[in-house]
């Protein structure tokens, strides 16, 4: 390990510890600035200049009262359930012979009655759901919230196709009889003219008990429809619960345009707050699909969107007096409109081309021709790559 020498002694002049790391050695190089134990670092910086007032900005829970449990009975009863267990000679035995099997419902409710909410509150935070829809708000999915497509089951972020959800997706939920629910699937992602603002997919209010299909459906059902080179998009639902009937003929649309679908769930909420709380929460990721070309011009009667990475232009360095190691031609075709390139490579392919003759056959071994010694290297490789049909002759039509 090299040895980093500070010159204490020398730098009298200087002020102290903390001014003496501005000059010290090491593998005889001069390094200047704090050594990385004292320095900041990238993530400490970048804090510094995102900082909040903590009086604002702080997290508020504007969901459901957690169920209240001791920690002595939680630990009780995890203490019977395994003295349970050990005691069950036939789960013992299938346990040793390989043969015991997990029901996978029963583990999941388990799951969802225990530690699920506060595990599903972390997973939507990871992927931005309260930050986007709620802002500094959250809340913990208290209640159990099960969306079925046809094949395919809405978890925490699973990636379903467009084609896949087309068609409108079977809820279910416990409630009991005397509160009313209110259903609606939204797109933060794709709004194509203000990054604040989502598409709704599907508004259902007013639902009795978790009865959807006595519902108010306020918009109705859309599939996804990702545009092309954008990525991933979430669609999320979100249940609220509310103990009567409410009004929501505001938010009501019967058209399918998206101007008539813009929402804000943000705004949403804090109109209806005194009298909404959310409970439920799922969401999937959706990309682009071939199948939704057909879905733009029939459905939304619209041209499809497609975007593209708009690269910047690559840099090119000043020229060599006496470009060293470079091949000229390919040196000096870097500085020529790319234009008189193709047209020079065209009319090469088009000079050996006749319109009432065939072509020549080509030789068959087009290496095995003699280059005179005489021609320089540069343009030997390029007579090579234009026998062998390398290059950039292969992208002219």
């Amino acid at each position: 390990m090299s040895k980093v020498l500070l010159k204490l002694n020398t730098l009298p002049c200087l002020g102290g510890y903390e001014n003496a790391f501005a000059l010290f050695i090491r593998k005889g190089h001069h390094l200047r600035g704090k050594p990385p134990g004292v320095a900041k670092s990238l993530q400490q910086k970048l804090s510094e200049l995102n900082i909040k007032d903590p009086s604002v900005h702080y997290k508020v829970d504007i969901g459901l009262p957690p169920v209240q449990v001791s920690r002595a009975q939680q630990v009780q009863e995890r203490l019977d359930h395994l003295k349970q267990q050990r005691n069950d000679k036939e789960l013992e035995r299938l346990s040793r012979n390989r043969k015991l099997i997990v029901n996978l419902e029963e583990s999941n409710k388990d799951w969802l009655a225990t530690v699920g909410p506060q595990h599903l509150r972390k997973i939507a935070e990871h992927y931005g759901v309260f930050k986007d829809l709620f802002g500094d708000a959250y809340f913990y999915p208290q209640v159990p919230l099960n969306i079925l497509y046809d094949t395919n089951q809405v978890y925490y972020g699973n990636i379903i196709k467009p084609e896949d959800a087309s068609q409108t997706p079977q809820v279910t939920f416990d409630s009991d009889n005397d509160s009313f629910w209110t259903l609606i699937m939204t797109n933060p992602d794709g709004h194509f003219s203000n990054n604040d603002k989502e598409y709704v997919h599907w508004f259902v209010a007013n639902i009795p008990g978790n009865k959807i299909q006595n519902g108010e459906t306020i918009v109705e059902y859309l599939q996804p429809f990702p545009p092309k080179g954008t990525g991933y998009h979430r669609h999320i639902f979100i249940l609220y619960k509310h103990s009567k009937k409410l009004d929501f003929s505001p938010y009501k649309t019967q058209g399918l345009t998206l101007t008539d679908r813009t929402f804000n769930t943000y705004d949403f909420y804090k109109t209806l707050q005194d009298n909404i709380t959310p409970a439920g929460l799922v969401f999937f990721q959706s990309d682009w699909s071939p199948s939704l070309k057909t879905f733009y011009h029939n459905v939304l009667k619209m041209k499809e969107p497609i975007y593209e990475y708009d690269f910047p232009a690559p840099y090119i360095r000043p020229q060599d007096w006496y470009p060293k190691r470079k091949p000229f031609n390919l040196y000096l075709d870097k500085y020529r409109d790319p234009k008189e390139i193709n047209k020079e490579f065209l009319m090469r392919k088009l000079k050996n081309i006749h319109p009432f003759k065939a072509p020549k056959p080509e030789p068959l071994y087009p290496n095995a021709q003699f280059i005179d010694k005489d021609v320089p290297s540069w343009l030997k490789t390029e007579i090579k790559k234009s026998r062998l049909k390398w290059g950039r002759i292969n992208e002219i039509e």
